[in-house]
């Protein structure tokens, strides 16, 4: 049993959600390459509060990638549950990945290679198990849960919590710590999505001929949407400037993800009708998604090389084809003996004489 309704939402949100993904996972390659060039031509950096990358036409077309990508994301939230549409991030991940090292000659060894396959397997089992949201059609019905006490803390913890990021952690750890400026864009931008569905909501009764924009709340979503925006730009910034690319991207989609569906859980109660089969479903992919990009990340920057296979593995050995008894001539570095070579060779000596005698 799928939850989500396979009509002409579903694949309008499938599809949208798809190039989103592709233009943000360009976008920030793009952005990478714009700031390095600023900082080869010795300009301040953003990581230190600097702005020049305004100037720089790179950084620009990233940034428009990253427009259209949201702008894409944005049309699919309204069409599809937010949990539908956020775990397909992972495939900006992959392309962000396979862009960073064609261009940005950032290492993809093959421990990254499975760490993407792995974010998109399980994105496609949050996909078939995605949890139903409850129907809200109109913006008094997104004000009645606005006003619900569930969110309005939820709303007050992501706040204070990204006060103290800003302000406290950030001058201590910002420099050294990956985390602190991706939680800020994180935790800021599951009330950006929150804000994004009421939009959608607002353009949908604006298209059908209601007085949409005499109403105050679509007005507050916007202006909320644009503040989160600005955050969202100005810490990624500050990490991507900082912080290799393969580390920023795949960090920051858990951490968002995340924020993302505890928000719309708590919200619009997407997981308040699930049976025990997708609920188990939802998890499992998220935590494969997680699997992948801990691999991606944790072991970037381990070479792997034809020595570190099984010795039937290893192409060119001319002795490949010898009985396993000689084997132990090729001895893998996890195998040598527990005494030294020294101790190894006097021993050898001493059995020798024995021998002999």
């Amino acid at each position: 049993q799928v939850p989500v309704a396979m009509g002409a939402g579903f694949g309008a949100g499938l599809g949208l959600a798809l190039a989103s993904s592709a233009f943000i996972g360009g976008s920030f390659v793009l952005k990478k390459k714009g700031l390095l060039r600023l900082c080869g031509r010795g300009r301040a950096r953003a990581g230190q509060g600097g702005h020049a990358y305004l100037r720089e036409w790179l950084w620009w077309a990233g940034l428009l990638c990253m427009g259209v990508g949201e702008a894409a994301n944005f049309a699919a939230y309204a069409f599809a549950p937010a949990t539908l549409v956020t775990p397909l991030g992972a495939l900006s991940v992959l392309v962000s990945a396979v862009l960073s090292s064609i261009f940005l000659n950032e290492q993809l060894n093959v421990h990254g290679k499975i760490g993407c396959i792995l974010s998109i397997l399980g994105s496609t089992v949050m996909v078939i198990h995605a949890p139903q949201e409850e129907e809200v059609s109109s913006l008094e019905s997104m004000a009645e849960k606005l006003k619900d006490p569930g969110f309005i803390v939820f709303a007050v913890c992501v706040l204070v919590s990204s006060l103290l990021l800003i302000f406290v952690a950030g001058p201590r750890y910002g420099q050294s710590n990956v985390l602190v400026y991706v939680l800020v864009c994180s935790a800021i931008g599951s009330l950006s999505v929150s804000c994004v569905k009421g939009l959608g909501i607002a353009l949908k009764e604006l298209f059908s001929g209601k007085p949409v924009l005499k109403e105050p709340l679509g007005w507050v979503l916007l202006v909320c949407l644009v503040i989160c925006i600005s955050i969202q730009i100005n810490y990624l910034n500050k990490a991507l400037d900082i912080f290799n690319t393969s580390v920023v991207t795949p960090i920051y989609y858990v951490l968002f993800t995340t924020a993302v569906m505890m928000c719309s859980a708590i919200l619009f109660k997407e997981w308040q009708h699930m049976v025990l089969e997708n609920i188990i479903g939802s998890i499992s992919g998220f935590l494969t998604i997680v699997s992948g990009i801990f691999l991606l990340h944790t072991f970037r920057d381990m070479p792997f090389t034809p020595n570190l296979l099984p010795l039937f593995l290893q192409p060119g050995r001319a002795d490949s084809h010898l009985p396993w008894s000689s084997a132990d001539r090729h001895q893998s570095c996890q195998h040598q003996p527990l005494l030294p070579l020294e101790d190894k060779g006097s021993q050898s000596a001493e059995e020798e004489e024995e021998e002999e005698e």
